[in-house]
């Protein structure tokens, strides 16, 4: 069984939720620098060919679309600029919504955001075309409890869309990625945001997140139809989509 994130030092889901939300807080006024920076700028490719996946669904004006730990809002507001679905956005660290607040303001899209936990959206039962979640999902303190949720709040036919790190194949790049991230990461974003527990983080929770196949059968377990995982960048990174069961093209309130 899987569970959630633990990060050290954490005795109970209520501590490691707080200790992300800190942690995210601490690092929210550097996070896309970073982000660009530790990944050389390929995570803004991994962003973009989650788009491309889900683009027939943006383009329909009845639907309703959730990016979800929508951090400082850079999925959230793409899938916004070409969208003809409304798009949402909405996270638990507000130092990360006030970024994503910003960032919507400079590039003249109105933000639709709303601050809440991912494990108890304030959203209607089946009220969703799509959700995203770009490297959040990771941090969730119950995984299971999490995906249980994304099935609730979508509609039959609805499609959940996770993007997030996977652990280390077991290749020459898996360890080498390893390696990166144990060693040179941490000191670099360290030194950079001010917060080098939050990189020592990143590999530890990686490190201890499902495998890509072990993640997808949660997914159906879960309620979820039609699961497919994509790999990119020597299996560092997967794509998981999933749809809910039930017929497509269902009615919108």
């Amino acid at each position: 069984m899987i569970r959630g994130t633990t990060p050290a030092g954490a005795a109970s889901e209520q501590d490691a939720s707080r200790w992300v939300r800190e942690m995210f807080g601490r690092i929210a006024p550097r996070y896309d620098f970073l982000n660009h920076l530790l990944s050389f700028n390929i995570d803004r490719r991994w962003r973009a060919k989650t788009i491309q996946r889900i683009a027939p669904i943006l383009q329909n004006p009845d639907a309703r679309v959730l990016d979800l730990c929508c951090g400082t809002g850079d999925v959230m507001l793409a899938m916004a600029a070409n969208a003809k679905a409304r798009v949402f956005g909405s996270d638990f660290c507000h130092p990360m919504m006030t970024a994503a607040r910003s960032k919507a303001a400079r590039k003249q899209i109105p933000p639709l955001l709303f601050e809440a936990d991912g494990l108890a959206l304030p959203l209607a039962d089946a009220s969703l075309d799509l959700i995203t979640i770009a490297f959040g999902f990771r941090n969730f303190v119950s995984y299971r409890r999490g995906l249980e949720e994304l099935a609730r709040v979508l509609r039959p036919g609805g499609t959940a869309a996770i993007l997030e790190f996977a652990p280390p194949p077991k290749t020459i790049f898996g360890a080498l990625h390893g390696f990166y991230s144990r060693k040179i990461l941490p000191t670099l974003g360290g030194i950079i945001s001010g917060s080098r527990e939050a990189y020592e983080y990143l590999p530890q929770s990686v490190s201890k997140f499902p495998d890509p196949v072990e993640l997808a059968e949660e997914m159906r377990r879960a309620g979820f139809s039609d699961v497919r995982c994509e790999l990119m960048t020597g299996g560092s990174v997967a794509l998981h989509l999933g749809s809910i069961k039930g017929q497509k093209g269902s009615s919108h309130g």
